[in-house]
């Protein structure tokens, strides 16, 4: 029988296991706009960040911040680095 080497079978899957053997909690979201509205709180598929999570989670782990800095964080965190240069300059 040939094995069939995936995307999903090579790194998601060890992956998923590993998160959940280290506490976290996972979700299958492929389906996740098949009955309207998103469970995770997203608007579309291109949203990665959970906002909705990343805002409290923040709050939580900085609770002396000023709201103005965890909103800055929060921008730089969901900044758009799509047309960033992949490579970078070794200071040789």
């Amino acid at each position: 029988m040939k094995q069939v080497f995936t995307e999903d079978a090579a790194v998601e899957q060890p992956a998923i296991a590993l998160l959940s053997e280290l506490g976290w909690h996972t979700y299958d979201a492929y389906h996740e706009f098949d009955a309207g509205a998103s469970p995770l709180g997203r608007d579309s598929m291109g949203e990665v960040v959970l906002l909705v999570r990343l805002r409290p989670a923040l709050q939580r782990l900085n609770p002396g911040l000023p709201a103005e800095a965890l909103e800055l964080a929060i921008q730089e965190l969901t900044r758009d680095r799509s047309a960033m240069n992949v490579t970078f300059r070794l200071g040789f």
